[in-house]
This record gives C-alpha cells, sequence and structure tokens, in this order.
C-alpha cells in the first residue's frame, strides 16, 4: 500500500493508542512486523507542547520506519498549526483523529464527536491538508451512532479534500469497544472511495485478520489492543496472509528477551522517574498473554509483586526472577 511517496512493507499497522503507542512500542511492532505504526495522539492546544508528555510524543529520534503522528482537535486553525509543527518535528504523515470515543475527547467535540458535524469535518481536513507538504490521513468511526452512520459520507469528504488514506473502525461512537465490529460500512466505504482504506476492529488473530480483508475489502489492516503484550501477532499474521499456515507466535526464550528488552528501550525513553511505571501496564499485558498461551497457574503472585516494584532496578530483578523461575517450573509461553 503506497501513502503519498511512503510505500508501506505489508498490509498491517499499529493503531495509534494514548498512552500505549509510544516510540518504544512502535520500533519493537515494526520489528515484529508491523508494516507502519502511528504514534500517540498529540494535543493541539500550544500551552501543552512544553509538557512532558507532549515532549516524549514529539521525540522521533531512533524512529525506525515512517513516522506517523496523529493529532486531535475540533478547531481548523489549531489543528493545521500542530500539523506545521508536528512536520517541522520530522513527521512523514499526519494522522487526524476523528475516532476515538473517549468522553474526555468527545466532550471537547474532537474525535469521533467531530463526524456529527460533517461541515466541520470538511474545513479540520482542508486545513491541515493545506498546511502541510506531506500526506494527511484520517481515522474515523463508522458513524456517530448505529442509527446515524455516515461513514461513507465523510470518506467522500476526506477524499475530496485531499486525504491520502482513511483507517475505518467497525463500530460507531456510542458502541465504544462494546459487541462485535461489522465491516459492511467498512466495505461500503472501500466501494465510494479511491484512496486506501484500512480496516480496524476485533482483529486479533491471523485468521480473524483474513475473514475481515475479506469482509471488508481493505487494502490493509490496523490493529490495536490485540497487539498489548503481544507484539508478534503482526508477524504471525502476516506468515499467514503470505502462505496460509500459521507460525511466527514467540516462544519462551524470545517472550523473555522481548519484554526484558522492550522495558529497558522504556526505561532509557522516560527516564528513571517514569520509565518503571510506564512499563508497568506493559508488563501485565505480556504477563496476561502468557497465562493465556499457556494455561498456567502460578502467574498471579509474581505479578503482584513485580507490579507493585518501586523503581526500575527492582522491577527489572523481579522480571528476571520471574522468567529464571517461569522455565524451572514451566510457566512460560
Amino acid at each position: 500500500m503506497q501513502i503519498g511517496a511512503h510505500a508501506i512493507s505489508n498490509r498491517l499497522i499499529l493503531a495509534p493508542m494514548a498512552g500505549v503507542t509510544d516510540q518504544p512500542f512502535r520500533n519493537l511492532c515494526r520489528r515484529l512486523g508491523a508494516g507502519m505504526a502511528v504514534s500517540e495522539m498529540v494535543t493541539v492546544r500550544p500551552e501543552l507542547r512544553a509538557s512532558d508528555k507532549t515532549r516524549h510524543r514529539l521525540d522521533h529520534a531512533g524512529e525506525t520506519g515512517i513516522r506517523s503522528v496523529q493529532i486531535a482537535g475540533a478547531d481548523p486553525s489549531m489543528m493545521a498549526e500542530a500539523a506545521r509543527v508536528n512536520a517541522a518535528e520530522g513527521a512523514q504523515i499526519i494522522d487526524i483523529n476523528m475516532g476515538c470515543p473517549a468522553k474526555k475527547v468527545c466532550s471537547k467535540a474532537a474525535g469521533s464527536a467531530l463526524m456529527r458535524d460533517e461541515a466541520l469535518v470538511k474545513r479540520i481536513l482542508e486545513a491541515v491538508v493545506d498546511a502541510v507538504d506531506i500526506p494527511v490521513t484520517l481515522k474515523i468511526r463508522t458513524g456517530w451512532s448505529p442509527e446515524h452512520r455516515n461513514a461513507v459520507v465523510v470518506a467522500r469528504i476526506a477524499e475530496a479534500a485531499g486525504i491520502r488514506a482513511l483507517a475505518v473502525h467497525g463500530r460507531t461512537r456510542a458502541c465504544r469497544f462494546e459487541g462485535h465490529a461489522e465491516y459492511g460500512t467498512i466495505r461500503a466505504v472501500k466501494r465510494a472511495v479511491g484512496i486506501p482504506v484500512i480496516a480496524n476492529g476485533d482483529i486479533d488473530s491471523p485468521q480473524r485478520a483474513l475473514s475481515v480483508l475479506e469482509a471488508s475489502e481493505a487494502d490493509a489492516l490496523m490493529i490495536g489492543r490485540a497487539a498489548q503484550g503481544n507484539p508478534w501477532i503482526f508477524r504471525e499474521i502476516d506468515h499467514f496472509l503470505r502462505t496460509g499456515e500459521t507460525g511466527g507466535a514467540a516462544d519462551a526464550d524470545e517472550t523473555r528477551e522481548t519484554l526484558l528488552e522492550h522495558v529497558q528501550a522504556l526505561y532509557r525513553f522516560y527516564g528513571e522517574a517514569r520509565g518503571y511505571r510506564v512499563a508497568r501496564k506493559h508488563i501485565d499485558w505480556y504477563l496476561k498473554t502468557i497465562t493465556i498461551n499457556t494455561a498456567r497457574h502460578g502467574i498471579a503472585d509474581w505479578r503482584a509483586r513485580i507490579l507493585s516494584a518501586e523503581g526500575s532496578a527492582a522491577q527489572y530483578r523481579l522480571l528476571e526472577s520471574f522468567f529464571r523461575n517461569s522455565h524451572s517450573r514451566g510457566l512460560a509461553a
């Protein structure tokens, strides 16, 4: 798939997730098979650009792949300025968030709340596209509610405004992440526009990935929550789509090496005061994946000790001890 001048190496993209898809996680997922990874949502409010959170989200030093940065807001001029700032900081693609269902985002009439106002959608998209010389992409949902699915209308507005690719989550804003994603609306979007369309929602296995591609007729897939604690999912899906065979899952040694490498990258990226705290949620996801994959018991006590550890050194020592103990007792994946 092509987005502007950028060729995506396969049909798999890591979805933007606030508080999750930081640079260490993006680099890891790309190494394990994601063709592209989209950054966490970056605020468009200028007074927040100097905050530590935004500073880390704007940091592309050491980025290993295409630098796609997502912005969110409801004011066309502020969105345009944010696009210019991120392009100057090294972004190669600007992604616009009109898909986030979070209350704190929608309460500011941003994210998926924007889909209620198609005229404002048009103004925002045109302002951002006109503001930068790099490709602009858009992420939406199928509509505001099941009774108001307007993704096809918004997709046509996006294409006319110069959007270069469109990701569609197969739920409405009202559905949040409940129930099951539906792909018929994504298929209708794909048939209505000529730009690449990316299907998102409930893609959690190689077999599911193939069925979603067939049902949606999408050009590519965007994977979010299923990659938390399981970054190998990209490699597994890519292998299955290319060969029709299962393969690419991590063994016990790779699970250990990847988790330890990941937390070390987080320590370096965020520093001592914050790194081990950010690492906690990733460790929790990895441990849940290990438990599910092995149907074993005995991890709960280790999990409590590791997640309550204070400081990166103590956390890392407990992780190493957990894996040594897991190998001896057969708990690891």
